[in-house]
């Protein structure tokens, strides 16, 4: 191990959501020193459910001893209930296909990334990073309100609209792809009496949807629609978007106006265009993307957390292995992900014309779809397929790598004294 390797040890995080946290918990264990910065204030809780799907998603949730709090804060949903105006249900969505094998709430996964990574990671809210100068040495971050630090490799797991990928790798517009759907996520009270189901109503260009959440006591509605050309939207004006939301949901009937009523008054909002993110390398020099700040699949494939925390297991890992010489951590961090993620980003093609129908006849043969699927003889196949997709990885076990790596080197190091004690 060359000198420089053995001082990459500190590791600048930019976000505190999923892929963030779940990187600083593997390098931490693997001896580096993990910083994560997150422009919010605090945690952000509450939010839209996310799932996993498949063994490779659940082993490393599992390898790090989060399985069980996953699991005992899942969401248990079942199918979601395709409704006409009337609220009657005209067709179902299975819940395997709707939830994967596992559903829990970004809110509350974020909470038990958190808990798993605080005492072993520098956490720092309110802030963001503003410029990064890289040497021969390292990075030099720059910050909204703190000094200028320096650290060994800065990380970009900053979602969609990464900062770090902006100021490394160039403009977002070469790197996002928009599909022409925007998307409103927030809590309202549970005023439909859900018991851990979900309704949505479908309409040309519109979806709006609202599904029970922590065992009942609330409700997430979710609004999906078409607005392609639409202009860029401020991401940071609140009351914009929800202008935004209303006036392509005036008169949708069923129970969006009592949806829409709520949206000002809710305790949460997320609100985006629906953009998939597409790089020929996902590193640069000192500076690394993971997650949606890399690949995103967008929403619809439903892959998006479960590739986040496979990333990072292998980013740290491969960064773990290479003893911290980066250049070749992260050219083996891109080769045993490339195709994976090629495949789970397969997985959104064409969801968006079942999501939301460009006119009467596919919303129509959509619900037909839903309403044979129980029917058929391949009515598995989907979730079956998606869970194929989702497991398509051999996942190296570099814990088990480093300490038989470990345990040679104590071995050579004792063996010139076994052959002196032998002569």
């Amino acid at each position: 191990m060359t000198s420089t390797q053995k001082r990459t040890r500190t590791v600048l995080i930019s976000g505190a959501g999923v892929a963030g946290p779940a990187l600083a918990f593997w390098l931490a264990r693997y001896g580096f020193r993990p910083t994560i910065v997150e422009r919010a204030p605090a945690l952000r809780e509450g939010g839209y459910a996310v799932d996993f799907r498949g063994e490779a998603h659940l082993s490393v949730l599992e390898r790090m001893g989060i399985l069980a709090d996953v699991r005992a804060a899942q969401t248990h949903m079942g199918a979601m209930a395709y409704v006409n105006d009337a609220g009657r249900e005209v067709s179902r969505m299975p819940a395997d296909v709707f939830s994967g094998d596992l559903e829990i709430l970004r809110g509350d996964l974020g909470r038990i990334l958190y808990d798993a990574t605080k005492e072993q990671t520098e956490y720092v809210f309110g802030d963001s990073i503003t410029a990064l100068a890289e040497d021969a040495d390292g990075v030099t971050a720059s910050f909204e309100r703190a000094e200028p630090r320096r650290f060994d490799l800065v990380v970009g797991a900053d979602g969609v609209h990464s900062t770090v990928r902006s100021l490394a790798f160039g403009p977002e517009e070469a790197y996002v792809r928009p599909t022409g759907l925007y998307s409103a996520i927030f809590t309202t009270p549970n005023h439909l009496g859900l018991d851990h189901a979900g309704r949505a109503y479908l309409t040309p260009g519109r979806l709006v949807a609202v599904y029970s959440a922590r065992d009942n006591t609330e409700a997430k509605a979710v609004f999906y629609f078409a607005a392609p050309g639409a202009p860029s939207h401020d991401r940071r004006d609140v009351a914009a978007q929800q202008r935004m939301v209303a006036r392509a949901y005036a008169g949708n009937g069923w129970e969006t106006e009592r949806l829409l009523a709520a949206m000002p008054s809710a305790p949460d909002f997320w609100f985006d265009s629906i953009s998939a993110v597409r790089m020929d390398s996902w590193s640069r020099g000192r500076v690394a993307l993971l997650g949606d700040a890399a690949w995103c699949p967008t929403p619809l494939s439903g892959m998006g957390t479960g590739l986040a925390i496979v990333g990072a297991y292998v980013l740290a890992g491969e960064l773990a292995l290479a003893g911290g010489d980066h250049q070749a951590a992260f050219a083996r961090y891109e080769d045993a992900l490339a195709e994976y993620v090629r495949g789970c980003a397969k997985q959104a093609d064409g969801v968006a014309n079942w999501m939301v129908p460009g006119n009467r006849f596919m919303a129509w043969f959509v619900h037909q779809n839903y309403r044979l699927l129980p029917y058929v003889p391949w009515k598995g196949r989907i979730a079956a397929s998606i869970r194929r997709t989702a497991n398509a990885i051999d996942l190296a076990d570099y814990g088990s790598v480093l300490r038989t790596r470990q345990n040679r080197a104590c071995g050579s190091a004792l063996a010139p004294s076994d052959n002196a004690a032998a002569r």
